[in-house]
């Protein structure tokens, strides 16, 4: 079990965040030539179990489940979701009880694959439903199910974004303001890209990034702002060129891309889900002329640590 708060602390002291996350400049002919300068905003340091965008849109929720009493935190993901294995290792280190609804009844019985290993081992309950019941997951008499099955619980949505976790991310907005003129970040669900763009000042721009196919994401992000805000909140476009086929998918295209940057800046594989597809996208802008000459682009780096600030 977690150790007992003093009167008045914050429930997620324990979990240590590094707050506000370091900037990284990137020197890149690419972008230099184009007047343009590249930095890296390394969320992905903030903490070493709960990586990247994961803390900020977990840190509300698992708050609020402390402050109510939930002993059980039960949220939904992908056979290979880092929201899953964020929510699990925070659930260790917090003394709660974690259940994953898991797309893929077919996994069932199977060895579990890395991230869904790493999630067992912190503890968390892996419960594998068949895909046709998993696109249920937003409806109020599934979550009547669950409970049932699994007890009294805090329900996380899946990736974490919910009009909390926007609110989560207005600090990441925040932390760049004043120090950059387009933040740009790769999106899943969209609720960093909404609670950003409402953090950054009237001047800046957020970018986002879908890692999906399909074109609706746009709807999602103002369906967040809404919930979260009650409104439109900050500037911001996405760019829909970049799935790279859809979730998970390397073209040729980003793997050569990858391999390139890596090596020009030698530095270990890059992250392909999230963000080598954002560090594509930026230089093929910037390659495009899409930012002014003299501007500062910052990536938000999403993903699992990949290389230590040097």
């Amino acid at each position: 079990m977690a150790p007992e708060s003093a009167p008045g602390a914050d429930p997620l002291d324990a979990l240590a965040p590094r707050l506000p996350s370091p900037l990284q400049e990137v020197e890149d002919e690419r972008f230099a030539r184009r007047g343009v300068r590249l930095l890296l905003k390394r969320d992905d340091l903030i903490h070493p179990a709960l990586a990247g965008n994961k803390w900020r849109k977990l840190a509300p929720n698992l708050r609020a489940v402390a402050e109510t009493g939930h002993r059980t935190l039960l949220t939904f993901g992908g056979a290979y979701s880092n929201h899953l294995r964020a929510t699990a290792a925070a659930g260790r280190l917090l003394g709660l009880r974690t259940v994953g609804v898991v797309r893929g009844h077919e996994l069932a019985g199977r060895p579990l694959n890395p991230s869904l290993a790493r999630c067992a081992e912190d503890g968390m309950l892996l419960h594998f439903v068949p895909r046709s019941v998993y696109r249920r997951r937003a409806e109020p008499a599934f979550h009547q199910e669950l409970h049932r099955r699994f007890g009294r619980c805090a329900v996380v949505p899946e990736g974490g974004s919910n009009a909390a976790a926007v609110r989560g991310c207005v600090l990441l907005g925040e932390e760049l303001r004043g120090r950059t003129d387009v933040a740009a970040v790769a999106c899943g669900t969209g609720g960093t890209l909404a609670g950003m763009a409402a953090g950054l000042r009237a001047g800046q721009r957020g970018l986002g990034v879908p890692v999906l196919k399909g074109g609706f994401l746009g709807g999602e992000v103002r369906a967040l702002q809404r919930a979260a805000f009650g409104g439109p909140r900050g500037d911001w476009r996405l760019e829909e060129r970049f799935h790279e086929g859809g979730y998970a998918k390397v073209s040729a295209r980003l793997a050569d891309f990858a391999e390139d940057f890596s090596a020009r800046h030698e530095l270990p594989p890059l992250e392909t889900v999230y963000v080598a597809k954002l560090l594509l996208a930026l230089t093929t802008l910037t390659e495009e002329g899409a930012f002014t000459p003299g501007s500062t682009v910052t990536a938000v780096v999403t993903g699992p640590s990949w290389s230590p600030i040097r």
